[in-house]
């Protein structure tokens, strides 16, 4: 996927915006390849909790069709880990079941900066995938 620089630290803002609970939210993609990020939408994680994040399914289908109705596809589900590397937990990667071929990036908080991967996540094979940073979109 390509992100601008200004998206990314949109996401990284976020993620620093609750260093104590993990924060989520999806990106939209203009189809590619590659995978053009265009917008981040910020969501709510309805455990509050640092352990694991999910986003209400009805928030979901919210900005799913908000992405849609605006031209462009859901391309990315971003959380942080607020005490780890960013690497897919086994609660990421059961939640990935139910979205094949949506990139899963995570911020990763544990090692004091804030350090972010993306991944592709199939079945129970976890793939990361570059990000490839533009300086503007």
């Amino acid at each position: 996927m390509v992100i601008s620089r200004e998206l990314l630290d949109e996401v990284i803002e976020h993620a620093l915006a609750d260093p104590a609970n993990e924060v989520c939210g999806v990106l939209s993609v203009a189809p590619g390849p590659p995978a053009q990020a265009i917008r981040s939408y910020r969501a709510t994680n309805i455990h509050h909790s640092p352990l694991k994040f999910e986003i209400d399914s009805l928030e979901l289908l919210e900005l799913w069709q908000t992405i849609e109705g605006e031209g462009f596809e859901m391309g990315a589900v971003y959380h942080s880990h607020v005490r780890s590397a960013p690497y897919p937990s086994q609660t990421d990667i059961n939640f990935a079941a139910s979205w094949p071929g949506v990139e899963w990036i995570i911020v990763g908080l544990g090692n004091g900066e804030p350090e972010v991967c993306s991944y592709l996540i199939v079945g129970s094979e976890v793939t990361e995938v570059p990000l490839e940073i533009v300086a503007r979109a």
